[in-house]
């Protein structure tokens, strides 16, 4: 045993793909759905395209910048190395961080609202209990934590493919109402594809979090790149089914005005209730934040290993070969903004400031690719991809600047 253990590098290719998508898929695509088809209607399916492109040009560049510094720190490093700040990357990884457990607080407080409606209990303690079991699952073990997660995850999916199943009979209409879905050259129609990917570009987040457990990823310079990759393509198939799926089953006014739209298309394909859609979005919300601790922990030993935060950050447990100090706090921070009550408004901001951060670490790859275009044994992408998801992600902070400041 080692005075000083090194986190230990068990995860493979499959956990990797799962653990990306339990962190995309999470219980927003269960509500956004109706939310989507209440701005596209028909044309649904070319916002989700168009959003998977857009998502998927930073995806890319993540992907590239794993196999460049597989390390923990994740978009601090890129942005260390990309713009030789250390203060700049101490600022990317705490915004991180912050971005995670606000997510994650977010969806903890939905977990426990939603579960109230099936058992009543004490607020506050259930809330500690909670965060307590998943702070106890991040130190368990990485390969530990990822495998539940992974359980959880195909739970969730398992939900979006008993969708697309129940309503696989309705698919014969498309061949005769093939039309509505696919747009004119009418500047309408894509006036609203494109104000529908700009909803569902967020349903595409999640890969960011893939790399700050590259330390514990087995052949991380080719696994990593690879699961985010294929993350990007099972995600974007399974969104698109999913929302063919609902479109061929209600119509889009129906699905705009349902609080739980998957829950209603099962229904309204099956005649049964909606209790098991209710228990699958509850373990599709948990996952979400489970993902995010460890993400959390993981970027916090990531920086103080970097010597950016505190070395007691850094400390390795000998036995799990987890973080110790790093999941404490993260899961002590969680504690408290769970409990905060300001979670709610804290938590519409979770997406600018990724945004931001993808701006940060688009700009950094490309002048990493400028010093070092062509490294050894990484996967290496054209610098026009980094370049067009930094115009991408900068338009959408812009846009969401123009919006907070005429709300």
């Amino acid at each position: 045993m080692t005075e000083n253990p090194s986190l230990k590098r068990s995860l493979t290719l499959t956990q990797m793909v799962l653990y990306g998508l339990g962190t995309t898929i999470g219980a927003g695509i269960y509500i956004l759905v109706g939310k989507l088809a209440g701005v596209a209607g028909y044309l649904s399916l070319f916002s989700f395209l168009i959003a998977s492109f857009m998502a998927g040009l930073t995806a890319l560049s993540f992907a590239e910048l794993s196999g460049r510094f597989p390390r923990a720190g994740g978009s601090a490093i890129y942005v260390r190395e990309g713009f030789s700040s250390k203060k700049l990357s101490t600022f990317v990884g705490l915004l991180v961080i912050s971005a995670g457990l606000v997510s994650s607080a977010a969806l903890i407080n939905g977990f426990v609202d939603h579960l109230y409606e099936f058992w009543q209990f004490d607020r506050v303690v259930s809330i500690i209990i909670v965060v307590l079991v998943l702070g106890i699952i991040a130190f368990w073990g990485i390969s530990e934590a990822v495998s539940i997660a992974a359980a959880i995850t195909l739970i969730g999916v398992g939900g979006l493919i008993l969708v697309i199943v129940v309503s696989s009979g309705s698919f014969s209409r498309i061949e005769d109402d093939w039309q509505i879905y696919v747009p004119s050259m009418q500047w309408s129609d894509w006036n609203v594809i494109f104000a529908g990917s700009l909803l569902a570009f967020y349903a595409f987040i999640g890969f960011e979090d893939m790399v700050v457990v590259a330390e514990e990823v087995k052949h991380v310079k080719r696994t990593l790149p690879i699961a985010i990759i294929l993350t990007l393509l099972i995600t974007t198939l399974l969104y698109i089914m999913v929302m063919l799926s609902a479109l061929v089953s209600i119509t889009p006014q129906q699905l705009a005005q349902s609080q739980a739209p998957l829950a209603d298309i099962y229904q309204n394909n099956t005649g049964r209730g909606k209790l098991m859609f209710g228990i699958i979005g509850l373990f599709a919300i948990i996952n979400g934040a489970l993902i995010q601790l460890i993400m959390a922990s993981r970027m916090l030993y990531g920086l103080s290993s970097q010597q950016q935060l505190p070395a007691l950050l850094s400390k390795v447990h000998p036995y799990t070969r987890t973080p110790v100090w790093a999941t404490f706090l993260a899961t002590a921070l969680l504690i408290i903004l769970t409990l905060s009550g300001t979670v709610a408004g804290l938590a519409k901001m979770t997406s600018m400031l990724m945004l931001i951060v993808f701006s940060l670490v688009n700009i950094a790859l490309m002048r990493i690719k400028m010093r070092e275009p062509e490294p050894q044994g990484v996967i290496i992408f054209p610098i026009w991809i980094p370049a067009l998801g930094f115009i991408i992600s900068a338009g959408f902070v812009f846009l969401e600047l123009i919006h907070l400041m005429l709300v």
